[in-house]
This record gives C-alpha cells, sequence and structure tokens, in this order.
C-alpha cells in the first residue's frame, strides 16, 4: 500500500484495547500482511476470546473450551505484536495515555475500543447475588460450581434474568447440561423479564417457537415482571412481587464501561461510544470503536456478535489506512442479520427478516458457520505462547 506519510516517519503506536471479536481479526489481518509503518500492542485481561456464537454450545456440553477460545497471547504473537495481560482504568486523550489497572501507562497514536459490554448489574444485590453471564471466564467458572452444587441436591431453582435471545439461549442452553447429566432430579428454571413479550426484537411466529419450547421444558415464565431487587434466595419484581430461587444467572441488556465517557470520548445516552460509518469516534479521530462498545451514529443496530464480526475486516483496513495518512472507507453494517438461535438441544432456529427456518439441520448449519470462523484462527506453528512479548 503507497503510504501518504514521510519514509523517514516513525511506526504508528497501535493500541488495541480489549480483545473481542473484532480485535481478533485485526491481528489475523495483521499477521497476514505485516506492515512495517504499524506496531500493534493489545491489552486484555482476559488471555482468550470465547466466541459468543458457541458460548450457548459449549454451556450445553456440545463444545469443549479449546473448541470456542481463541488464545490472544499466541494471536499477539502471531501478528507481532506485544500482548499485556491487564485492563484500561483511564484514558488521557490530550496526551494520547492510556493508564492500566497495573499503573502502567501505555502511549499510542491510534486507539481502538473493543471491550465489549457487561449486563447492567444496577438492580440492588444484583452485583452481589447473580451470576453475570458476561465476562464470560467468570461465567464459566460459576456455572461450573452451579452444576456441582445441582449434583449434590444444592440447587432446585434457577431463574434466568433477561427475555432477549441470549438469556432465551442461555435458559435452554444450562437446562439441557442439567438434563442430561441430572434426568429426573434436573432444577427448575425461570424466565425473568421486564417485557411483555420474549425476544421482542424476533417476528411473533419466533417468539411463540421459544416461549413453547421453553414451556415444554418445564421453564416458568415471568412477563413483565421487571427485578427490582435481588435478596438471598429472591427476585423480588415488578409490584413487589417474589420469586424464589437458589440461583440467578443475569442476561439483561448491556452496560457500557465509565471509564470511555471519563475520558471525553463522545458517548450516547447510555454511555457507548459513538462512531461514524468508518469505525472511528465522532469527536476523536484518532480513537475506533467496535463491538457492544460503541454506538454507529447514523446505524444503529442491536448489540450483538454478528455485527462486532462483521466491523473486524473494515477495522483492520481503516486502522492501515489511518497509519497511513490515507482517506478511510465506510461499514454500513447489513439490516437484517442472519441470527441463528439454538434450543439447548442440537436444533436451531434460523431468522433474517421474514424468513424463518427451523430444525436439527439448522443447528448443522450452524456448526459449519461457527467452527469455519474458528478454523481462520488455527495459528501456523508458532513459538509457545510463553515466549509472546507480554507487558
Amino acid at each position: 500500500m503507497p503510504s501518504a506519510r514521510p519514509a523517514t516517519t516513525r511506526p504508528q503506536r497501535v493500541l488495541l484495547v480489549g480483545g473481542g471479536h473484532a480485535h481478533v481479526e485485526v491481528l489475523r489481518r495483521f499477521a497476514l500482511r505485516p506492515d512495517p509503518q504499524v506496531t500493534l500492542t493489545l491489552v486484555s485481561p482476559e488471555p482468550s476470546m470465547c466466541y459468543s456464537g458457541m458460548l450457548p454450545g459449549l454451556v450445553a456440553g456440545h463444545y469443549s473450551p479449546q473448541d470456542t477460545h481463541i488464545g490472544l497471547a499466541p494471536l499477539a504473537l502471531w501478528a507481532g505484536a506485544r500482548y499485556v495481560a491487564d485492563a484500561v482504568a483511564n484514558l488521557d486523550l490530550y496526551a494520547k495515555t492510556a493508564q492500566l489497572a497495573s499503573g502502567e501507562y501505555l502511549a499510542f497514536d491510534l486507539l481502538s475500543l473493543d471491550v465489549g459490554a457487561d449486563p447492567d448489574l444496577r438492580v440492588p444485590g444484583a452485583q452481589a447475588l447473580a451470576l453475570p453471564v458476561k465476562p464470560v471466564s467468570g461465567f464459566l467458572l460459576g456455572w461450573a460450581r452451579l452444576q456441582a452444587e445441582a449434583l449434590t441436591g444444592g440447587v432446585r431453582a434457577i431463574a434466568v434474568v433477561g427475555g432477549g435471545a441470549g438469556g432465551v439461549e442461555m435458559l435452554l442452553a444450562m437446562h439441557h447440561r442439567l438434563a442430561t447429566i441430572m434426568r429426573a432430579e434436573t432444577p427448575r428454571f425461570a424466565l425473568v423479564t421486564d417485557q411483555p413479550a420474549l425476544m421482542p426484537q424476533f417476528p411473533p411466529i419466533v417468539r411463540a417457537r421459544f416461549g413453547r419450547v421453553l414451556v415444554e421444558r418445564g421453564a416458568v415464565l415471568h412477563l413483565a415482571s421487571g427485578v427490582t431487587a435481588v435478596e438471598p434466595g429472591t427476585l423480588v419484581v415488578t409490584h413487589g412481587r417474589r420469586i424464589a430461587v437458589d440461583r440467578i444467572v443475569w442476561a439483561t441488556g448491556a452496560a457500557p464501561a465509565a471509564w470511555p465517557a471519563a475520558s471525553g470520548l463522545a458517548c450516547d445516552g447510555r454511555g457507548f461510544v459513538l462512531i461514524d460509518d468508518t469505525l472511528r469516534s465522532t469527536s476523536h479521530p484518532f480513537v475506533f470503536a467496535t463491538g457492544d462498545c460503541a454506538a454507529q451514529l447514523d446505524h444503529p443496530r442491536p448489540k450483538a456478535g454478528v455485527f462486532a464480526v462483521r466491523q473486524g475486516p473494515p477495522l483492520a483496513a481503516n486502522l492501515r489506512r489511518a497509519a497511513h495518512g490515507l482517506a478511510l472507507k465506510r461499514h454500513v453494517p447489513q439490516r437484517h442479520a442472519l441470527a441463528l438461535v439454538s434450543t439447548g438441544d442440537r436444533h436451531a432456529i434460523a431468522v433474517r427478516g421474514p424468513f424463518v427456518a427451523e430444525g436439527d439441520w439448522v443447528w448443522r448449519w450452524k456448526d459449519r458457520i461457527d467452527r469455519a470462523f474458528m478454523a481462520k484462527y488455527a495459528l501456523p506453528e508458532v513459538p509457545d505462547a510463553k515466549e509472546a512479548k507480554t507487558g
């Protein structure tokens, strides 16, 4: 690529914050096509990225962690990047430095944020008593403990808070796993949502089908039941009604980290970083953001992994172009993304706009798509991850 910068200019320092779906693709593309004009640093507290499309299958027992996780240190090594196992705590956008939780400061010329978003735990008691589905590493540890407790009879009722596709799919995955290993002793499940209907972004026929599946699995649906407080063994919902539970899994709408807005980056009313159609911050042209932590100003889309995955290639291209002082290219997300939602077992429903299909064959289709995605990150022979340039 011809460079618009003088040949004597030092390489541009690109800091990738977060090991999300878009950033792993940035690393892959720079590994396949190295660029002497760019030095990459990846900061992530998580040593691996769990592909969100396969998380329900992992919970259900259809996949192993090796099937579903991408190691960040080996991927960074392949790309010639430095990997720092830490989290960003503050940004100084004037000095162009990021302060890490450890106290270290990292300087950058270009900054890209792909830190995701976590379930909103602002309900009193939720943070202490509920198991959030993100970060994934913490959820998987909690899920392992929950299974062990269920096997010893310590868990008889589980509530999933959140009636979107993520909450429904997670409940069905957990139920399938526990029913497989516990049979008639499987704990009871409840789904609790503040919405009057399940999965409000999906067509009525899909909502009705998943409602029937949940009921067939013995789940009790609490619709229009916003959680107002979490107490030991109890969910308090709308109008003071109380639901007795032993364990609570929190899968509500996403909440952003506080530090991007605190740094002065333009954010929407909820705190998500506002970006234009080049995936660049609307307030700071040297900052990019993708995935669940971002909100595309002119083309808002749901917080879903399919959109984050699609942002990877244009983000990689625009970081490269920005490092060379070239004009950026627009990325307009598709209006109707294909959703493949599993029912816990090896069965799934496909939805794209008005198109709906269901069957075991849909699950096999989804499985092929997911495995093909992961195969892209099967690294060539590289030195052991311990030899990676970690900081």
